[in-house]
């Protein structure tokens, strides 16, 4: 019986399923054995056994590649069962009309993409918001913001789902009923890390997006995530990164889409923190310093993004509103600050302080955190 993706696609679909999963070393290494010999994808298909060969691929491969239809690989199978429109799963090759011609124009696309959600994300206007898995309050409050901010105009925020700032950005965009979009380095019916499993759930729930080249039931391994991070990155108009150290993954996304001739963009941070010593080197190499979505929006006014309608955010003053005070909210940093420390600064005794604190953070000025108190935004 054939598989529903068979029952609909053309034969030149299943073919790219696969190649995709036939040929070791990924889109990479086939592409560079097609450029080799000045052929497309399409005419792959016509080459016989030995012509393949001589190509450049392996036994392996070429058996893999000229299996009969009636005995495919359990991974294919696996592939071709997955395209359920009707359970909003699917399977998106790369010469269908809905492939995003911004990651077409990378160097190594992946031919096929599994999709689980709102497929209308996948050609959506995105920026991209990485960082580091173990990040700070403030990276964390920080990517938050902008996701929120960025999805509140209609655009798709894309990440990697990993903890910390991309977790926070997908979660910024998901508190503002906005569009995000996950990016998995392992296949699409897999979860990693576990701890996100409510946030995985929680995106596809809210007509959010999950992606990956990875076929079904394939795990993480640590060789998967820098073909995820080129997707994140290839989807992406720009990539804003929010703490990062010199060596991570974040900096290879960068990197990456600075290949493909994308903008990247890095927040500023403590000078005396390694998390931030990624995104001061960016900034040194010519990344744009940003502060705020307006800063990454600018850029794309031919676009018009600029001009999508913001969600606007009305935030109610509490009654007791009258004890805060300039002082006060200048004794705060946007690290950890301890209330001595708060007190000492803004001349004010600690049960004051401790009232007004409440008062700023009914506000969403503040935040209490173990040790003390951090800044979240300015007046």
């Amino acid at each position: 019986m054939a598989s529903p993706l068979e029952q609909t696609c053309s034969a030149h679909h299943a073919f790219l399923i696969r190649l995709s999963y036939s040929v070791s070393g990924g889109p990479r290494r086939l592409f560079t054995l097609l450029n080799a010999e000045k052929l497309t994808l399409p005419e792959i298909a016509k080459r016989t056994p030995a012509q393949l060969a001589r190509m450049g691929f392996s036994p392996a491969e070429v058996k893999e590649l000229c299996r009969p239809l009636r005995d495919l690989a359990k991974p294919v199978k696996q592939a071709l069962l997955w395209h359920h429109p009707e359970l909003e799963q699917y399977v998106v090759c790369i010469h269908d009309d809905d492939y995003p011609p911004l990651l077409k124009q990378i160097a190594s696309p992946p031919l096929v993409l599994f999709l689980q959600g709102n497929r209308a994300l996948l050609t959506s206007h995105q920026i991209a918001i990485v960082g580091s898995r173990y990040t700070t309050h403030t990276g964390k409050t920080t990517a938050h913001q902008l996701a929120h901010s960025l999805a509140g105009r209609g655009i798709t925020v894309t990440s990697g789902l990993a903890m910390g700032i991309d977790a926070a950005a997908h979660r910024g965009a998901l508190a503002v009923g906005g569009r995000t979009l996950a990016v998995l380095g392992c296949g699409i019916d897999q979860i990693y890390p576990k701890r996100n499993h409510a946030l995985y759930a929680e995106i596809t729930k809210n007509a959010g997006l999950l992606v990956s080249e990875f076929f079904p039931g394939t795990s993480a391994k640590a060789e998967h995530f820098p073909r995820r991070n080129r997707i994140v990155s290839g989807l992406s108009l720009g990539t804003v990164v929010v703490e990062a150290a010199l060596k991570s993954g974040s900096l290879i996304t960068a990197r990456m889409a600075l290949e493909q001739n994308r903008d990247v963009f890095a927040v500023p941070g403590n000078i005396q923190s390694r998390n931030s010593e990624g995104c001061h080197y960016l900034i040194q190499q010519g990344a744009k310093l940003i502060l705020n979505d307006e800063d990454i929006l600018e850029e794309y006014q031919h676009l018009n993004l600029a001009g999508i309608q913001p969600y606007l955010e009305v935030t109610k003053k509490s009654p007791t509103s009258g004890l805060a005070s300039e002082a006060l909210l200048a004794s705060v940093d946007y690290d950890v600050t301890e209330i001595d420390v708060i007190a000492k600064r803004s001349a004010l005794a600690v049960q004051d302080v401790l009232a007004q604190l409440l008062e700023y953070e009914l506000r969403g000025l503040v935040a209490s955190v173990p040790g003390g108190y951090v800044k979240l935004r300015g007046k």
